[in-house]
Protein backbone atom coordinates (compact mmCIF):
# COMPACT_ATOMS: atom_id res chain seq x y z
CA UNK A 1 0.00 0.00 0.00
CA UNK A 2 1.21 3.48 -0.76
CA UNK A 3 0.48 7.17 -0.51
CA UNK A 4 0.10 9.18 -3.72
CA UNK A 5 0.92 12.78 -4.63
CA UNK A 6 -1.87 14.41 -6.65
CA UNK A 7 -2.71 17.58 -8.59
CA UNK A 8 -2.59 20.26 -5.82
CA UNK A 9 1.13 19.56 -5.17
CA UNK A 10 2.89 22.92 -4.83
CA UNK A 11 6.50 21.62 -4.55
CA UNK A 12 6.80 23.04 -1.05
CA UNK A 13 8.75 19.82 -0.26
CA UNK A 14 7.66 19.74 3.39
CA UNK A 15 6.88 16.06 2.79
CA UNK A 16 10.41 15.10 1.71
CA UNK A 17 12.38 15.26 4.98
CA UNK A 18 9.69 13.50 7.02
CA UNK A 19 9.71 10.37 4.84
CA UNK A 20 11.55 7.66 6.83
CA UNK A 21 12.44 5.62 3.73
CA UNK A 22 13.43 8.47 1.38
CA UNK A 23 10.92 7.56 -1.33
CA UNK A 24 9.75 11.03 -2.46
CA UNK A 25 11.36 12.60 -5.53
CA UNK A 26 12.73 14.89 -6.70
CA UNK A 27 14.24 16.24 -3.49
CA UNK A 28 15.30 19.90 -3.18
CA UNK A 29 18.93 18.93 -3.79
CA UNK A 30 18.12 17.11 -7.05
CA UNK A 31 19.01 19.12 -10.18
CA UNK A 32 15.52 18.69 -11.62
CA UNK A 33 13.73 19.94 -8.51
CA UNK A 34 13.54 23.53 -9.78
CA UNK A 35 11.76 22.49 -12.99
CA UNK A 36 9.68 19.51 -11.87
CA UNK A 37 5.91 19.76 -12.29
CA UNK A 38 5.23 18.03 -8.97
CA UNK A 39 6.68 15.54 -6.51
CA UNK A 40 6.15 11.77 -6.64
CA UNK A 41 6.08 8.85 -4.16
CA UNK A 42 7.60 5.49 -5.09
CA UNK A 43 4.88 2.89 -4.37
CA UNK A 44 7.44 0.06 -4.16
CA UNK A 45 9.32 1.76 -1.32
CA UNK A 46 6.54 3.57 0.57
CA UNK A 47 5.84 1.94 3.96
CA UNK A 48 2.40 3.47 4.36
CA UNK A 49 3.30 5.56 7.42
CA UNK A 50 1.38 8.69 6.41
CA UNK A 51 4.01 11.17 7.62
CA UNK A 52 4.06 12.87 4.22
CA UNK A 53 0.29 13.39 4.19
CA UNK A 54 0.42 15.11 7.58
CA UNK A 55 3.26 17.38 6.43
CA UNK A 56 1.69 18.44 3.12
CA UNK A 57 0.40 22.04 3.41
CA UNK A 58 -2.02 21.79 0.46
CA UNK A 59 -3.72 18.40 1.01
CA UNK A 60 -2.13 16.95 -2.13
CA UNK A 61 -1.20 13.54 -0.66
CA UNK A 62 -3.74 10.73 -0.25
CA UNK A 63 -3.65 7.07 0.60
CA UNK A 64 -4.09 5.10 -2.63
CA UNK A 65 -7.30 3.54 -1.29
CA UNK A 66 -8.75 6.98 -0.57
CA UNK A 67 -7.92 8.81 -3.77
CA UNK A 68 -10.70 11.10 -5.01
CA UNK A 69 -12.08 9.62 -8.21
CA UNK A 70 -10.87 12.51 -10.39
CA UNK A 71 -7.34 12.05 -8.98
CA UNK A 72 -7.18 8.27 -9.42
CA UNK A 73 -4.78 8.42 -12.36
CA UNK A 74 -2.07 9.83 -10.10
CA UNK A 75 -1.57 6.33 -8.66
CA UNK A 76 -0.14 5.27 -12.01
CA UNK A 77 1.62 8.60 -12.64
CA UNK A 78 3.54 8.30 -9.37
CA UNK A 79 4.55 4.73 -10.21
CA UNK A 80 5.50 5.60 -13.78
CA UNK A 81 7.80 8.40 -12.66
CA UNK A 82 9.95 5.85 -10.84
CA UNK A 83 10.05 3.55 -13.85
CA UNK A 84 11.75 6.47 -15.62
CA UNK A 85 13.74 7.53 -12.52
CA UNK A 86 14.45 4.42 -10.41
CA UNK A 87 15.42 5.04 -6.81
CA UNK A 88 19.14 4.66 -6.25
CA UNK A 89 19.68 2.88 -2.95
CA UNK A 90 23.23 4.22 -2.79
CA UNK A 91 21.98 7.80 -2.55
CA UNK A 92 21.79 8.91 1.09
CA UNK A 93 18.38 10.05 2.32
CA UNK A 94 17.54 13.70 1.88
CA UNK A 95 18.19 15.39 5.17
CA UNK A 96 16.55 18.75 5.34
CA UNK A 97 19.47 21.05 6.03
CA UNK A 98 19.31 22.48 9.49
CA UNK A 99 19.68 26.22 8.93
CA UNK A 100 22.98 27.42 10.27
CA UNK A 101 22.04 29.99 12.86
CA UNK A 102 23.62 33.33 12.21
CA UNK A 103 25.50 34.85 15.14
CA UNK A 104 23.31 37.05 17.29
CA UNK A 105 23.75 40.64 16.11
CA UNK A 106 24.53 43.39 18.61
CA UNK A 107 21.21 44.98 17.71
CA UNK A 108 18.22 43.33 16.00
CA UNK A 109 18.65 42.87 12.27
CA UNK A 110 15.98 44.97 10.59
CA UNK A 111 14.73 43.75 7.21
CA UNK A 112 11.97 45.21 5.04
CA UNK A 113 10.23 42.83 2.64
CA UNK A 114 8.26 44.45 -0.17
CA UNK A 115 5.56 42.06 -1.36
CA UNK A 116 3.48 39.66 0.74
CA UNK A 117 3.10 36.77 -1.71
CA UNK A 118 4.77 33.36 -1.36
CA UNK A 119 8.27 34.66 -2.21
CA UNK A 120 8.09 37.36 0.45
CA UNK A 121 6.58 35.15 3.14
CA UNK A 122 9.08 32.35 2.51
CA UNK A 123 11.89 34.92 2.82
CA UNK A 124 10.45 36.01 6.17
CA UNK A 125 10.29 32.37 7.31
CA UNK A 126 13.94 31.86 6.34
CA UNK A 127 15.02 34.93 8.30
CA UNK A 128 13.01 33.95 11.36
CA UNK A 129 14.51 30.48 11.21
CA UNK A 130 18.11 31.55 10.69
CA UNK A 131 18.47 34.53 13.02
CA UNK A 132 18.46 33.89 16.81
CA UNK A 133 15.12 34.45 18.51
CA UNK A 134 14.02 38.08 18.79
CA UNK A 135 17.14 39.24 16.98
CA UNK A 136 15.41 39.98 13.68
CA UNK A 137 12.61 42.43 12.94
CA UNK A 138 10.70 41.98 9.69
CA UNK A 139 8.56 44.76 8.28
CA UNK A 140 6.43 43.44 5.39
CA UNK A 141 4.83 45.90 2.95
CA UNK A 142 2.12 45.41 0.36
CA UNK A 143 0.20 48.02 -1.60
CA UNK A 144 -3.10 46.17 -1.07
CA UNK A 145 -4.92 45.87 2.27
CA UNK A 146 -4.80 42.07 1.87
CA UNK A 147 -1.71 39.82 1.83
CA UNK A 148 -0.67 36.58 0.07
CA UNK A 149 -0.19 37.98 -3.45
CA UNK A 150 -0.96 35.57 -6.27
CA UNK A 151 -2.23 32.87 -3.91
CA UNK A 152 -5.19 35.16 -3.27
CA UNK A 153 -5.41 36.89 -6.64
CA UNK A 154 -3.82 34.43 -9.08
CA UNK A 155 -4.46 30.82 -8.09
CA UNK A 156 -7.65 29.57 -9.73
CA UNK A 157 -10.60 29.74 -7.32
CA UNK A 158 -11.44 26.07 -7.86
CA UNK A 159 -7.94 25.08 -6.63
CA UNK A 160 -8.91 25.35 -2.97
CA UNK A 161 -6.31 22.77 -1.95
CA UNK A 162 -3.53 24.94 -3.34
CA UNK A 163 -4.92 28.01 -1.57
CA UNK A 164 -4.61 26.13 1.74
CA UNK A 165 -0.94 27.15 1.78
CA UNK A 166 -2.12 30.45 3.25
CA UNK A 167 -2.60 28.67 6.59
CA UNK A 168 1.17 28.16 6.63
CA UNK A 169 1.66 31.83 5.75
CA UNK A 170 -0.74 32.87 8.53
CA UNK A 171 1.41 31.09 11.14
CA UNK A 172 4.59 32.74 9.84
CA UNK A 173 2.99 36.20 10.02
CA UNK A 174 1.96 35.56 13.65
CA UNK A 175 5.53 35.02 14.85
CA UNK A 176 7.27 37.56 17.10
CA UNK A 177 9.36 40.01 15.10
CA UNK A 178 6.98 40.07 12.08
CA UNK A 179 4.87 43.14 11.30
CA UNK A 180 2.53 43.95 8.41
CA UNK A 181 2.27 47.36 6.73
CA UNK A 182 -0.53 46.66 4.24
CA UNK A 183 -2.11 49.26 1.98
CA UNK A 184 1.29 50.96 1.70
CA UNK A 185 2.93 51.32 -1.72
CA UNK A 186 6.69 51.59 -1.92
CA UNK A 187 7.63 54.25 -4.45
CA UNK A 188 4.51 56.22 -3.63
CA UNK A 189 4.04 56.42 0.14
CA UNK A 190 7.62 55.50 1.08
CA UNK A 191 10.75 55.46 -1.07
CA UNK A 192 13.41 52.82 -1.43
CA UNK A 193 15.91 55.21 0.17
CA UNK A 194 13.64 55.68 3.17
CA UNK A 195 13.37 51.92 3.62
CA UNK A 196 17.15 51.66 3.63
CA UNK A 197 17.32 54.44 6.22
CA UNK A 198 15.22 52.28 8.57
CA UNK A 199 16.58 48.80 7.77
CA UNK A 200 19.83 46.91 7.33
CA UNK A 201 18.37 45.22 4.23
CA UNK A 202 15.40 45.43 1.88
CA UNK A 203 14.11 42.41 -0.04
CA UNK A 204 11.94 43.06 -3.10
CA UNK A 205 9.46 40.24 -3.73
CA UNK A 206 7.00 42.13 -5.91
CA UNK A 207 6.32 39.36 -8.43
CA UNK A 208 5.73 39.55 -12.16
CA UNK A 209 2.14 40.60 -12.73
CA UNK A 210 2.14 42.36 -16.08
CA UNK A 211 1.06 40.54 -19.27
CA UNK A 212 3.59 40.62 -22.08
CA UNK A 213 2.28 42.42 -25.13
CA UNK A 214 1.38 40.71 -28.39
CA UNK A 215 2.83 42.58 -31.36
CA UNK A 216 0.14 42.00 -33.99
CA UNK A 217 -2.56 44.25 -35.46
CA UNK A 218 -5.90 44.45 -33.65
CA UNK A 219 -4.83 43.97 -30.04
CA UNK A 220 -6.32 47.35 -29.18
CA UNK A 221 -9.85 46.27 -30.13
CA UNK A 222 -12.49 45.88 -27.41
CA UNK A 223 -12.73 42.17 -26.63
CA UNK A 224 -8.95 41.73 -26.69
CA UNK A 225 -7.08 41.69 -23.39
CA UNK A 226 -4.63 39.97 -21.10
CA UNK A 227 -5.40 36.70 -19.39
CA UNK A 228 -3.81 38.00 -16.20
CA UNK A 229 -6.38 40.81 -16.07
CA UNK A 230 -9.15 38.25 -16.51
CA UNK A 231 -7.68 36.11 -13.71
CA UNK A 232 -7.45 39.13 -11.41
CA UNK A 233 -11.06 40.01 -12.29
CA UNK A 234 -12.52 36.62 -11.40
CA UNK A 235 -10.34 36.43 -8.27
CA UNK A 236 -11.64 39.75 -6.96
CA UNK A 237 -8.48 41.85 -7.18
CA UNK A 238 -9.58 45.41 -6.29
CA UNK A 239 -7.76 46.92 -9.29
CA UNK A 240 -9.77 44.78 -11.71
CA UNK A 241 -13.08 44.16 -9.93
CA UNK A 242 -14.85 46.80 -12.01
CA UNK A 243 -13.57 45.50 -15.35
CA UNK A 244 -16.11 44.03 -17.71
CA UNK A 245 -15.58 41.23 -20.21
CA UNK A 246 -18.07 40.55 -22.98
CA UNK A 247 -19.03 36.90 -22.60
CA UNK A 248 -21.92 37.16 -25.03
CA UNK A 249 -20.07 35.33 -27.82
CA UNK A 250 -20.00 31.58 -28.42
CA UNK A 251 -16.24 31.23 -28.90
CA UNK A 252 -13.27 32.61 -26.99
CA UNK A 253 -9.63 32.22 -28.03
CA UNK A 254 -6.69 32.15 -25.65
CA UNK A 255 -3.28 32.83 -27.17
CA UNK A 256 -0.66 30.81 -25.31
CA UNK A 257 -1.00 27.45 -23.59
CA UNK A 258 0.55 27.72 -20.15
CA UNK A 259 -1.24 26.93 -16.90
CA UNK A 260 -2.88 30.37 -16.75
CA UNK A 261 -4.39 29.75 -20.19
CA UNK A 262 -5.82 26.39 -19.07
CA UNK A 263 -7.18 27.93 -15.85
CA UNK A 264 -9.03 30.58 -17.85
CA UNK A 265 -10.30 28.06 -20.41
CA UNK A 266 -11.55 25.73 -17.68
CA UNK A 267 -13.39 28.44 -15.77
CA UNK A 268 -15.00 29.87 -18.91
CA UNK A 269 -16.80 26.57 -19.56
CA UNK A 270 -17.36 25.29 -16.01
CA UNK A 271 -20.97 25.23 -14.79
CA UNK A 272 -21.32 28.30 -12.50
CA UNK A 273 -23.17 26.12 -9.99
CA UNK A 274 -19.89 24.23 -9.52
CA UNK A 275 -18.10 27.50 -8.76
CA UNK A 276 -20.36 28.32 -5.81
CA UNK A 277 -18.10 26.10 -3.70
CA UNK A 278 -15.05 28.24 -4.57
CA UNK A 279 -13.93 31.72 -3.54
CA UNK A 280 -14.46 33.21 -7.00
CA UNK A 281 -15.56 36.84 -6.82
CA UNK A 282 -19.33 37.18 -6.87
CA UNK A 283 -19.33 39.65 -9.75
CA UNK A 284 -17.46 37.07 -11.86
CA UNK A 285 -19.85 34.26 -10.95
CA UNK A 286 -22.80 36.43 -11.92
CA UNK A 287 -21.18 37.27 -15.27
CA UNK A 288 -20.38 33.61 -15.96
CA UNK A 289 -23.99 32.65 -15.26
CA UNK A 290 -24.97 34.88 -18.19
CA UNK A 291 -22.11 33.73 -20.43
CA UNK A 292 -22.93 32.32 -23.87
CA UNK A 293 -19.46 30.90 -24.47
CA UNK A 294 -19.64 27.32 -25.69
CA UNK A 295 -16.12 26.82 -26.97
CA UNK A 296 -12.66 27.98 -25.89
CA UNK A 297 -9.76 27.52 -28.30
CA UNK A 298 -6.27 27.44 -26.76
CA UNK A 299 -3.48 28.28 -29.22
CA UNK A 300 0.07 27.01 -28.75
CA UNK A 301 2.74 28.11 -31.22
CA UNK A 302 4.83 24.98 -30.81
CA UNK A 303 4.04 21.27 -30.73
CA UNK A 304 2.32 19.15 -28.12
CA UNK A 305 5.66 18.03 -26.65
CA UNK A 306 6.73 21.63 -26.04
CA UNK A 307 3.39 22.80 -24.57
CA UNK A 308 3.90 25.15 -21.62
CA UNK A 309 1.13 23.76 -19.40
CA UNK A 310 1.87 21.09 -16.78
CA UNK A 311 0.49 17.57 -16.68
CA UNK A 312 -1.76 18.18 -13.63
CA UNK A 313 -3.47 21.14 -15.31
CA UNK A 314 -3.92 19.27 -18.59
CA UNK A 315 -5.30 16.22 -16.82
CA UNK A 316 -7.74 18.34 -14.80
CA UNK A 317 -9.49 19.46 -17.98
CA UNK A 318 -10.85 15.97 -18.49
CA UNK A 319 -12.80 16.13 -15.22
CA UNK A 320 -15.05 19.08 -16.08
CA UNK A 321 -18.67 17.86 -16.23
CA UNK A 322 -20.37 18.52 -19.57
CA UNK A 323 -17.17 19.62 -21.32
CA UNK A 324 -15.23 17.81 -24.05
CA UNK A 325 -11.52 18.31 -24.64
CA UNK A 326 -10.74 18.31 -28.36
CA UNK A 327 -7.33 17.90 -29.98
CA UNK A 328 -6.15 17.03 -33.49
CA UNK A 329 -3.26 14.55 -33.69
CA UNK A 330 -2.44 16.06 -37.08
CA UNK A 331 -1.07 19.08 -35.20
CA UNK A 332 1.16 17.08 -32.85
CA UNK A 333 4.18 16.83 -35.23
CA UNK A 334 6.45 14.43 -33.37
CA UNK A 335 8.55 13.50 -36.38
CA UNK A 336 11.65 15.52 -35.49
CA UNK A 337 11.64 15.09 -31.72
CA UNK A 338 14.46 13.24 -29.99
CA UNK A 339 14.73 11.51 -26.63
CA UNK A 340 16.17 14.77 -25.27
CA UNK A 341 12.93 16.54 -26.26
CA UNK A 342 10.73 13.88 -24.64
CA UNK A 343 11.15 14.08 -20.88
CA UNK A 344 8.88 12.08 -18.57
CA UNK A 345 6.47 15.01 -18.27
CA UNK A 346 6.56 15.86 -22.00
CA UNK A 347 5.84 12.25 -22.92
CA UNK A 348 2.99 12.07 -20.41
CA UNK A 349 1.44 15.31 -21.67
CA UNK A 350 1.61 14.00 -25.23
CA UNK A 351 -0.17 10.78 -24.29
CA UNK A 352 -2.91 12.63 -22.42
CA UNK A 353 -3.45 14.97 -25.39
CA UNK A 354 -3.64 11.94 -27.68
CA UNK A 355 -6.27 10.37 -25.41
CA UNK A 356 -8.34 13.54 -25.67
CA UNK A 357 -7.98 13.43 -29.45
CA UNK A 358 -9.42 9.90 -29.58
CA UNK A 359 -12.66 10.86 -27.80
CA UNK A 360 -15.65 11.61 -30.02
CA UNK A 361 -17.12 14.96 -28.86
CA UNK A 362 -20.70 15.15 -27.65
CA UNK A 363 -22.56 17.80 -29.70
CA UNK A 364 -24.44 18.89 -26.58
CA UNK A 365 -21.29 19.58 -24.57
CA UNK A 366 -19.17 22.68 -24.30
CA UNK A 367 -15.63 22.31 -25.64
CA UNK A 368 -12.04 23.24 -24.97
CA UNK A 369 -10.07 22.90 -28.20
CA UNK A 370 -6.31 22.44 -27.87
CA UNK A 371 -4.53 23.73 -30.97
CA UNK A 372 -0.80 23.28 -31.57
CA UNK A 373 1.63 24.74 -34.11
CA UNK A 374 -0.61 27.78 -34.44
CA UNK A 375 0.24 31.48 -34.02
CA UNK A 376 -2.00 34.54 -34.38
CA UNK A 377 -1.08 36.99 -37.14
CA UNK A 378 -3.81 39.60 -36.60
CA UNK A 379 -6.98 40.15 -34.60
CA UNK A 380 -9.95 40.94 -36.81
CA UNK A 381 -12.87 43.28 -36.29
CA UNK A 382 -14.15 46.78 -36.96
CA UNK A 383 -15.48 48.18 -33.70
CA UNK A 384 -14.63 45.14 -31.56
CA UNK A 385 -13.10 41.67 -31.83
CA UNK A 386 -14.75 39.46 -34.43
CA UNK A 387 -12.07 36.84 -34.98
CA UNK A 388 -8.39 36.04 -35.29
CA UNK A 389 -6.23 34.99 -38.22
CA UNK A 390 -3.79 32.23 -37.36
CA UNK A 391 -0.88 30.73 -39.24
CA UNK A 392 0.20 27.11 -39.23
CA UNK A 393 3.74 26.59 -37.90
CA UNK A 394 6.27 23.86 -38.43
CA UNK A 395 9.02 22.80 -36.07
CA UNK A 396 12.56 23.30 -37.33
CA UNK A 397 15.78 22.23 -35.65
CA UNK A 398 18.06 25.23 -35.10
CA UNK A 399 21.87 25.26 -35.15
CA UNK A 400 22.03 24.92 -31.38
CA UNK A 401 19.76 21.86 -31.50
CA UNK A 402 16.60 23.50 -30.21
CA UNK A 403 13.21 23.20 -31.92
CA UNK A 404 11.80 26.50 -33.22
CA UNK A 405 8.31 27.20 -34.59
CA UNK A 406 8.43 28.77 -38.04
CA UNK A 407 5.39 30.03 -39.94
CA UNK A 408 4.21 28.27 -43.11
CA UNK A 409 1.96 29.65 -45.86
CA UNK A 410 -1.17 28.03 -44.40
CA UNK A 411 -3.56 30.48 -42.75
CA UNK A 412 -7.10 30.30 -41.40
CA UNK A 413 -9.58 32.54 -39.60
CA UNK A 414 -11.34 31.67 -36.36
CA UNK A 415 -14.46 33.62 -35.50
CA UNK A 416 -14.37 34.74 -31.85
CA UNK A 417 -15.75 37.52 -29.67
CA UNK A 418 -13.19 37.31 -26.85
CA UNK A 419 -9.43 36.97 -27.25
CA UNK A 420 -7.11 36.79 -24.26
CA UNK A 421 -3.33 36.69 -24.54
CA UNK A 422 -1.38 34.50 -22.13
CA UNK A 423 2.13 34.61 -23.55
CA UNK A 424 4.12 35.32 -20.41
CA UNK A 425 4.49 37.78 -17.57
CA UNK A 426 7.00 40.44 -16.63
CA UNK A 427 7.74 42.41 -13.52
CA UNK A 428 7.05 46.10 -13.00
CA UNK A 429 9.76 48.54 -11.97
CA UNK A 430 9.77 49.99 -8.46
CA UNK A 431 10.96 53.64 -8.38
CA UNK A 432 14.67 53.98 -7.53
CA UNK A 433 15.24 50.20 -7.73
CA UNK A 434 17.29 48.87 -10.68
CA UNK A 435 15.16 47.11 -13.31
CA UNK A 436 15.95 45.27 -16.55
CA UNK A 437 13.13 46.41 -18.82
CA UNK A 438 13.96 43.89 -21.54
CA UNK A 439 13.95 40.86 -19.24
CA UNK A 440 11.20 42.29 -17.03
CA UNK A 441 13.20 41.46 -13.88
CA UNK A 442 15.33 43.11 -11.21
CA UNK A 443 18.98 42.53 -12.15
CA UNK A 444 20.68 40.44 -9.48
CA UNK A 445 23.39 37.95 -8.67
CA UNK A 446 22.23 35.22 -6.28
CA UNK A 447 19.51 37.57 -5.02
CA UNK A 448 21.80 40.56 -4.50
CA UNK A 449 20.50 43.48 -6.58
CA UNK A 450 23.12 44.90 -8.91
CA UNK A 451 23.64 48.30 -10.49
CA UNK A 452 23.04 47.73 -14.23
CA UNK A 453 25.67 50.32 -15.17
CA UNK A 454 28.54 49.09 -13.02
CA UNK A 455 27.38 45.48 -12.43
CA UNK A 456 28.31 46.04 -8.76
CA UNK A 457 26.00 44.78 -6.04
CA UNK A 458 24.12 47.45 -4.09
CA UNK A 459 24.65 47.00 -0.34
CA UNK A 460 21.45 46.12 1.48
CA UNK A 461 19.23 45.48 -1.56
CA UNK A 462 17.97 41.98 -2.40
CA UNK A 463 15.26 40.31 -4.45
CA UNK A 464 13.44 36.99 -4.56
CA UNK A 465 10.61 35.27 -6.45
CA UNK A 466 9.45 35.93 -9.99
CA UNK A 467 10.87 39.45 -10.14
CA UNK A 468 14.25 37.86 -9.37
CA UNK A 469 14.24 34.85 -11.72
CA UNK A 470 11.26 35.37 -14.05
CA UNK A 471 7.80 33.76 -13.93
CA UNK A 472 8.75 30.11 -13.52
CA UNK A 473 7.89 27.25 -11.22
CA UNK A 474 5.03 26.86 -8.77
CA UNK A 475 4.36 28.17 -5.26
CA UNK A 476 6.91 25.95 -3.55
CA UNK A 477 9.64 26.92 -6.02
CA UNK A 478 9.74 30.27 -4.25
CA UNK A 479 10.78 28.53 -1.03
CA UNK A 480 14.17 27.51 -2.39
CA UNK A 481 14.49 30.85 -4.18
CA UNK A 482 13.94 32.69 -0.89
CA UNK A 483 16.40 30.37 0.86
CA UNK A 484 19.11 31.34 -1.62
CA UNK A 485 18.45 35.08 -1.28
CA UNK A 486 18.38 34.98 2.52
CA UNK A 487 21.62 32.95 2.51
CA UNK A 488 23.26 35.80 0.58
CA UNK A 489 21.82 38.39 2.97
CA UNK A 490 23.10 36.54 6.05
CA UNK A 491 26.49 36.04 4.43
CA UNK A 492 26.65 39.81 3.94
CA UNK A 493 25.57 40.38 7.53
CA UNK A 494 28.26 38.07 8.91
CA UNK A 495 30.81 39.69 6.59
CA UNK A 496 29.93 43.17 7.78
CA UNK A 497 28.73 44.29 4.36
CA UNK A 498 25.24 45.46 5.35
CA UNK A 499 24.71 49.22 5.71
CA UNK A 500 23.75 50.57 9.11
CA UNK A 501 20.29 52.16 9.17
CA UNK A 502 19.99 55.78 10.18
CA UNK A 503 16.99 54.91 12.37
CA UNK A 504 17.45 51.74 14.39
CA UNK A 505 14.03 50.92 15.80
CA UNK A 506 10.60 50.04 14.52
CA UNK A 507 8.80 52.88 16.21
CA UNK A 508 10.50 55.48 14.02
CA UNK A 509 9.34 53.53 10.97
CA UNK A 510 5.80 53.18 12.31
CA UNK A 511 5.64 56.92 12.89
CA UNK A 512 6.77 57.61 9.33
CA UNK A 513 4.34 55.09 7.83
CA UNK A 514 1.36 56.52 9.72
CA UNK A 515 2.34 60.04 8.72
CA UNK A 516 2.57 59.14 5.03
CA UNK A 517 -0.23 56.58 4.95
CA UNK A 518 -2.71 56.94 7.83
CA UNK A 519 -4.83 54.20 6.21
CA UNK A 520 -2.11 51.57 6.81
CA UNK A 521 -3.49 48.12 7.73
CA UNK A 522 -1.68 45.96 10.29
CA UNK A 523 -2.12 42.26 11.06
CA UNK A 524 -5.17 42.87 13.27
CA UNK A 525 -6.78 44.84 10.47
CA UNK A 526 -6.11 42.07 7.95
CA UNK A 527 -7.51 39.44 10.32
CA UNK A 528 -10.68 41.53 10.61
CA UNK A 529 -11.02 41.62 6.80
CA UNK A 530 -10.34 37.88 6.64
CA UNK A 531 -12.94 37.14 9.33
CA UNK A 532 -15.55 39.24 7.56
CA UNK A 533 -14.97 37.46 4.26
CA UNK A 534 -15.24 34.05 5.92
CA UNK A 535 -18.39 35.11 7.76
CA UNK A 536 -20.06 36.22 4.54
CA UNK A 537 -18.95 32.96 2.95
CA UNK A 538 -20.58 30.86 5.67
CA UNK A 539 -23.86 32.67 5.07
CA UNK A 540 -23.74 31.60 1.42
CA UNK A 541 -22.20 28.16 1.82
CA UNK A 542 -18.88 29.30 0.38
CA UNK A 543 -15.28 29.32 1.72
CA UNK A 544 -15.34 33.13 1.73
CA UNK A 545 -16.89 36.05 -0.12
CA UNK A 546 -14.04 38.31 -1.14
CA UNK A 547 -14.27 42.02 -0.51
CA UNK A 548 -13.31 43.93 -3.64
CA UNK A 549 -13.85 47.52 -2.52
CA UNK A 550 -10.80 48.96 -0.78
CA UNK A 551 -12.84 51.54 1.16
CA UNK A 552 -15.00 48.78 2.61
CA UNK A 553 -11.89 46.79 3.54
CA UNK A 554 -10.38 49.80 5.28
CA UNK A 555 -13.58 50.55 7.19
CA UNK A 556 -13.61 47.00 8.55
CA UNK A 557 -9.88 46.96 9.32
CA UNK A 558 -9.75 50.32 11.03
CA UNK A 559 -12.78 49.61 13.20
CA UNK A 560 -10.70 46.86 14.80
CA UNK A 561 -7.43 48.81 14.74
CA UNK A 562 -8.96 51.87 16.40
CA UNK A 563 -10.72 49.74 19.03
CA UNK A 564 -7.40 48.11 19.93
CA UNK A 565 -5.66 51.44 20.53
Amino acid sequence: MSFVVTQPCCNDASCVPVCPVNCIRPTPDDPEFRTTEMLYIDPQTCIDCGACMEACPVEAIHHEDELPEHQSRYREINAEYFRHHPLDSSVPPFDKPTPVKAPKPNAPLRVAIVGSGPAGVYAAAELLGRIPSRSVEIEMFDRLPTPWGLVRAGVAPDHLGTKAITEVFRKIAAKPGFRFHLNVEIGRHLTNHELLAHHHAVIYAVGALEDRELDIPGTELPGSGGATEFVAWYNGHPDFAHRTFDLGCERAVIIGNGNVALDVARLLVTDPDELVRTDMAEHAMEALRKSKIREVVVLGRRGVTQAAYTTPELLALGSIPGVDIVADTGEFDLTDTTDADRSFSADLKTRIAREYAEVVPNPGHKRIVLRYLASPTRILGKDRVEGVEIVRNELVRTEDGALAALATEHREVLEAGLILRSIGLRGTAVPDVPFDDVAGRIPNVDGRIVDPDSAATIPGLYTTGWVKRGPSGVIGTNKQCAHDTVAALIDDMVGGRLPQPKFGDGEALATLVHKRRPEVVDRKGWLAIDAEERSRGRERGRPRVKLTDIKEMLDIAHTVINTAK
